[in-house]
């Protein structure tokens, strides 16, 4: 932060190469459209760069016991518990990474492209996310300002979650203010939020599998024994999805364990839950995401919350959703695939998937 600079002051340099200039003034044109037209809390965040020789990165340690599904959290002032803690040193992370596993824990660790102060501070650009293309450029900067926007301290899941659809959601509404909906951006920020919810889909699947192996009366040593196999059958199952999936995550790399799974979800729950609740609010995301965040704190549980939302929407919104049903949407095959989840879970009626 002590090496921050305004990117107007960056700006104005005349030696700045096309290529930087044109991010850098993306960045600026998605902060004002979250604060705009999303209605944000955006505070000076997002308005300088950071000028460093070596960009910070951001180690992430996350743990899970090995034959349950339940994150191991750290507690902190203010934010409460949370399903993961972040270093900058990669020595101290992996130290954290052994003290659990000694006390019998999956552990993961992974580096992170950005944080949030979640409103605390003004929140510079990191230099190494001017690397990206503009379509995840925008949504990494519309998933953090959300984050100084709403947060609920212990709810890690939601709170992920809920950003990541924002930042995916909002990168498509942003291009196609700007750039219209059949320019190539939007059509790239729509494809990726598609691959988004078929990952989300698969591993909700993958979630309950494992639960019922968890759950089974076997030995410990027996499910350590089937989970191993299952998982490699996961990473199989992951490599056969269609399309471009399979490019987007390292899931069928990774050695997997319980705390890579959570991590996964954790950024992945549910969001079928969300993009149905758009759809329901007319695609209209600005009132969208405040009628989800309303909904989740009414409930310890905030997706409990969000669910009972979608219930009572569901009931007087059957046009829109057979619409959507019969539309030709690229995220259509995604979105229904969540209404039959829905459906058993007896939040919507079986007559929209006829």
């Amino acid at each position: 932060m002590w090496h921050r600079r305004p990117i107007a002051e960056v700006l104005s340099r005349p030696d700045l190469d096309a290529t930087t200039r044109a991010k850098l003034e993306l960045v600026l044109q998605v902060r004002r459209f979250a604060e705009q037209e999303l209605g944000f809390d955006v505070g000076g965040s997002y308005s300088s760069i950071t000028e460093v020789a070596t960009p910070p990165i951001v180690y992430v340690v996350s743990a899970a016991p090995r034959t349950s599904l339940e994150p191991y959290t750290w507690w902190f002032p203010i934010i409460g518990r949370a399903a993961y803690k972040g270093y900058f040193d990669a020595a101290a992370a992996r130290k954290e990474a052994q003290r659990l596993e000694a006390k019998g824990y999956d552990t993961y660790i992974r580096t992170a492209v950005a944080f949030s102060t979640l409103g605390w501070f003004s929140d510079p650009l990191l230099p190494h996310l001017l690397g990206y293309d503009q379509e995840t450029l925008a949504n990494i900067i519309i998933h953090e300002l959300f984050h100084s926007t709403f947060y609920l301290p212990g709810k890690t899941a939601l709170n992920e979650s809920l950003a990541n659809f924002a930042g995916h959601r909002g990168a498509i509404a942003f291009f196609a203010k700007e750039q219209e909906s059949k320019a190539a951006a939007t059509q790239h920020a729509e494809a990726t939020w598609e691959s988004e919810l078929a990952i989300s889909n698969f591993l909700a699947e993958a979630a309950e599998r494992l639960n019922a192996l968890y759950a089974s009366p076997v030995s410990e040593a027996e499910k350590l024994r089937q989970r191993a196999v299952l998982f490699v059958r996961l990473q199989e199952e992951f490599r056969s999805l269609p399309g471009p999936v399979r490019q987007n995550t390292d899931f069928a790399s990774v050695q997997l364990n319980n705390a890579v799974v959570l991590q996964y979800l954790m950024y992945l729950k549910e969001l079928a839950l969300f993009e149905q609740l758009y759809q329901q609010n007319g695609r209209e995301l600005r009132g969208t995401l405040a009628r989800i965040t309303e909904a989740a704190k009414k409930e310890d549980d905030p997706f409990a919350g969000v669910r009972a939302l979608a219930h009572v929407s569901a009931t007087a919104c059957w046009p829109a959703l057979t619409a959507f049903r019969d539309s030709q949407c690229e995220c259509r095959i995604p979105f229904v695939w969540g209404i039959a989840r829905f459906r058993e879970r007896e939040l919507l009626f079986p007559h929209l998937l006829q």
